[in-house]
Parts: C-alpha cells; structure tokens; sequence
C-alpha cells in the first residue's frame, strides 16, 4: 500500500470494527452461537487495524519531516547484516515453537479437553512442520 489514504482507511476500518465490538459487547445481553465470540474478535482486529495504519501514517509523517533519517532507516531496513540477524531470531522462534507447541498440544491431550479442539491443533502442529519441510526441500533444490 503505497497510498497514504489507504492508510487512513485503514486507521479508520480498525476504529470502526473496535466500536462495533465494543457495542455489541455492552447492548447483547445473552450472546448465542457466534456472537458470543464475533464481539471479541471485531475488538481484537480493530485494534490490531487501527494500530497497524496509525503506526504508517505518523512514520510517513516522520519520515516526509526527516529525510536524512528516512535515508538512514532505509539502508538500515536492507543492510545485509540486519537480515542475516532477523532471520536467525526467526529461526531460533521457530525451533522454540515447535517443541513448546508440541508440549501444549500434549498437555491439552493429558487434561482431557474435548477431542476436535485437539485434532485442531494436531492439525496445525502438522501443517506447519509440512510447511518447514517444503521450504526445506525447495531451498535445498535451490542450492
């Protein structure tokens, strides 16, 4: 999204959405089925929303006012070095999660939660070591 206004749009969506939620929340006094969790989730992705597209628009704002630090975060942004950083932290998050995902999805088994939530997240748990299997073998391909 290179166009500013896309940026309030945005800002504007994820306030929209949070109030939404937030009245859905208050007026609905026994929520049944979905809306028992739709209000939640509005709240959730507006705030996520709404900071996504502030965040852009006061480091445009920054940026247009400070070229010089708008040159430097860029050669920051793409300096060989940073990325080599980002993706080992990526990485070391990646093998954290697998084990710790893999121990809550096990603990959930232990305590007896009701079945499909932890074919769920079985399901999840596989699909994402797919995933890294993938990218493993095409990149070996690669190289």
């Amino acid at each position: 999204m290179k166009n500013p206004i896309s940026y309030y749009f945005l800002s504007f969506a994820g306030v929209a959405l949070l109030s939404i939620g937030i009245i859905f929340i208050k007026t609905v006094e026994e929520p049944q089925g979905i809306l028992r969790v739709l209000p939640y989730i509005c709240v959730g992705l507006g705030c996520g929303i709404f900071g996504h597209g502030m965040g852009e628009i006061i480091n445009r704002h920054l940026m247009k006012n400070n070229p010089a630090a708008a040159k430097q975060m860029e050669i920051e942004k793409n300096d060989e070095r940073n990325l080599a950083i980002a993706n080992r932290a990526k990485a070391k998050a990646y093998d954290m999660i697998v084990f710790l995902f893999g121990a809550l999805l096990l603990a959930f088994a232990l305590m007896g939660i009701d079945k499909i939530t932890v074919f769920i997240l079985a399901f999840a748990y596989m699909f994402i070591l797919g995933y890294n299997v993938y990218y493993r073998v095409k990149y070996y391909k690669e190289m």
